[in-house]
């Protein structure tokens, strides 16, 4: 074999390497992504309104996958890898929780945990009843937002669970449709959430939604990693420096 032959076969083979190191480190960053999104930490964006004041529309959050422990819904991609939930444990009163939706075990919601299995829930009047006790309820200062270049300034309150967590809603007014409602009894294996912008969530309420099977459940909310205001996209970068709301950075979700 001449010298040019060799220098062409070492640089072959070494082309070959560089390929095969590539594809192996490729191989193994998706397979790690995957199991810190299965195992984890996935992130989510709020992408409606029904959470105000406490989760705003351009909010990007972490939510923890070990908090309610694993089933089908926690996998990536929903692969029907196996059925109920394993090292599974109870979500709290008053979590924020991801779970998907019901009706097609597909759709991402986002909502409060308000009912837990056995539990009687009704709204009337506007108040949140927990087992036939009135859920305490302090009005406080109006929030006030924008969308979609309208600021909109809203009755805002202070709820206490029957836990003793505390976190604030919004209402429009106590007449509406979802703010008188039959009672509801969570069945077991089950759970009753609500959006914390009562008049403009559609939560376990509604039929669409009903309740949460724990099996749908697919984490906790735990902290807003990015917040960009006036409906900015995420890939458009050049405008994350100047809408992001950087107050809100970091915050943990309560």
């Amino acid at each position: 074999m001449t010298d040019l032959s060799r220098k062409q076969s070492t640089a072959a083979k070494k082309k070959g390497e560089s390929f095969g190191e590539t594809v192996r480190t490729l191989f193994w960053a998706i397979l790690i992504a995957l199991g810190v999104r299965t195992f984890a930490f996935e992130p989510f964006n709020i992408p409606s309104g029904s959470m105000i004041p406490t989760l705003l529309v351009g909010d990007y959050l972490f939510v923890s996958k070990f908090s309610y422990g694993y089933s089908r819904y926690t996998v990536a991609f929903g692969l029907p890898i196996f059925d109920g939930r394993i090292l599974g444990s109870e979500p709290e009163r008053g979590d924020i929780a991801v779970f998907k939706l019901p009706l097609d075990g597909k759709t991402d919601y986002i909502k409060r945990i308000i009912g837990l299995p056995g539990d009687r829930i009704q709204v009337t009047g506007g108040i949140l009843h927990i087992n036939g006790q009135p859920v305490k309820r302090e009005r406080v200062e109006d929030f006030v937002y924008t969308d979609k270049g309208r600021t909109i300034r809203t009755a805002q309150f202070v709820e206490t669970l029957p836990n003793g967590r505390t976190h604030r809603i919004i209402e429009e007014s106590d007449f509406g449709f979802a703010d008188n409602t039959r009672e509801f009894t969570v069945p077991p294996g089950h759970y009753f959430a609500m959006g914390d912008n009562r008049d403009n969530s559609t939560d376990s309420r509604f039929p669409d939604v009903g309740f949460v099977p724990a099996e749908n459940l697919v984490g906790r909310a735990e902290v807003i990693f990015l917040s960009l205001d006036n409906e900015t996209p995420f890939w458009q970068l050049w405008r994350v420096p100047f809408e992001t709301r950087y107050s809100r950075l970091f915050d943990a979700v309560r």
